[in-house]
């Protein structure tokens, strides 16, 4: 009987390192008659007398053996083999270090029919709740297992979750989104995802405007939709694993877009069961160019003595053109350079009336607050960069005026890399206009 223990000896003079046994047999002999006994000690004794010796022998090839016991585990106590003489405490006990291989536990049943039962019972429970069979790659439902509407149950279809894509930094304008396919092996086959996109703002009521419902099958990856909407697709490490892409190129600026749900649309042949999830606000970025300081210095000369009909006419048209966030910039440099001849604000009411003044201040309330602090930057420079894109169609053409249902998964896809521009803005402390 041998004890999991693991010991290891390792000898500087020879270069090697060993992994020794708990039992040391060939230490000592006996003479019984003709044949000789084998007898064993253990593999701790015999250390502790390795250790002695050289304490006590000058011999170099002794003293040039360092021992070093590295504990791997514990025996249990029925071993009595692992009990140091003239000591009470046990040795360690075994655990597990490593696991050579994975195997299905159905495996380790020798009975065929125990076996297939098992396999069956394993399948049904990761697969299909518990509530079903499972025939090639879907799941059979019992008849307990079938919803209100009708419809079978047992293998519902995980939550998708939609995140901004790593890849394409977002910009004011321009912004990708993706989330990771969740058609399982065994299952739900999935046919389609919804996506809601809307506008938030003040002036919408967002429980009765219900935004644009967009499919990436029929709309997208047809290249039927709209153009400032498109799909992509990418591969992450695991190549089972499919991820989506869909980039929106034409969002205004300081714009907040809420995409309100991705729903996938399992395939009807099965006839399983929507998912509708609320998922994440697209973040707030702002743009304006460098022209607002000229703006600014228009609006003076304008303001500055007397002002003709003609004159605040233009005025007017002047600042009613530029965007909500342009007229910000505009009037954070009006108070910057002029303000010692009165605020932009006091400025325009006198020039243009109070009627006027209000429709061109009341734009102001529509920068958010974010954009309100980096506007107020006194240096801000723009630009526009270009990201790679993988926009993605579909090679099949579906009839028209005729119900098509099939698995998205197995839909022929043809990406094409483009280049997408994407304005941007540097905001700086350093001082210019």
């Amino acid at each position: 009987m041998f004890c999991p223990l693991s010991w290891g000896a390792h000898s500087k003079g020879r270069g090697g390192s060993t992994l020794c046994s708990p039992l040391a047999p060939h230490t000592e002999t006996t003479e019984l008659g003709s044949k000789k006994e084998l007898k064993s000690m253990p593999f701790i004794t015999y250390l502790s007398g390795l250790l002695t010796a050289q304490m006590l022998s000058d011999d170099q090839l002794i003293s040039g053996v360092e021992i070093r016991c590295e504990e791997k585990g514990r025996c249990p106590s029925t071993c009595h083999l692992c009990r140091r003489p003239g000591k009470e405490q046990l040795s360690p006990t075994p655990v597990l270090l490593e696991i050579n291989r994975v195997v299905p536990l159905y495996t380790l049943i020798q009975d065929n029919g125990t076996k297939e039962a098992f396999k069956s019972a394993l399948m049904s429970s990761y697969w299909c709740s518990g509530k079903g069979d499972v025939i090639d790659d879907w799941c059979r439902c019992d008849l307990s297992a079938f919803d209100a509407s009708g419809l079978p149950s047992c293998s519902p279809l995980p939550q998708p979750v939609l995140r901004l894509s790593p890849t394409v930094e977002p910009s004011s304008t321009v912004v990708s989104l993706e989330w990771v396919d969740v058609q399982p092996a065994i299952g739900t086959k999935v046919s389609d995802y919804i996506l809601q996109h809307k506008k938030v703002d003040e002036y919408t009521d967002t429980d009765l405007y219900t935004g644009e419902f967009l499919s990436f099958a029929d709309d997208l990856l047809s290249g039927l939709g709209t153009s400032c909407v498109a799909a992509g697709r990418s591969h992450g490490e695991v190549p089972e694993v499919s991820i989506y892409s869909v980039i929106f190129k034409c969002l205004e600026p300081d714009e907040a877009v809420q995409m309100n749900s991705l729903e996938t649309v399992p395939s009807l042949s099965q006839a399983m069961l929507l998912e509708t999830l609320t998922l994440c606000h697209c973040p707030v970025v702002c743009f304006c160019t460098s022209s607002s300081s000229e703006i600014a210095d228009k609006i003076y000369n304008l303001y500055n003595g007397y002002t003709s009909g003609k004159e605040q006419q233009t005025a007017y048209n002047t600042l009613m053109e530029v965007s909500a966030s342009m007229l910000f910039r505009v009037q954070h440099h009006y108070n910057s350079h002029y303000e010692k001849f009165g605020d932009f604000v006091w400025r325009s009411e006198d020039e243009l009336g109070p009627r006027k003044a209000h429709l061109i201040l009341r734009r102001l309330e529509r920068v958010s607050s974010h954009c309100s602090s980096l506007l107020r930057s006194a240096y801000i420079q723009s630009r526009v960069d270009t990201v790679p894109y993988l926009f993605c169609r579909s090679e099949e053409v579906r009839p028209a005026g005729m119900v098509w249902y099939s698995i998205l998964k197995d839909t022929k896809i043809t990406c094409e890399e483009k280049m997408v521009s994407m304005a941007r803005n540097t905001y700086g402390e350093s001082k210019g206009r």
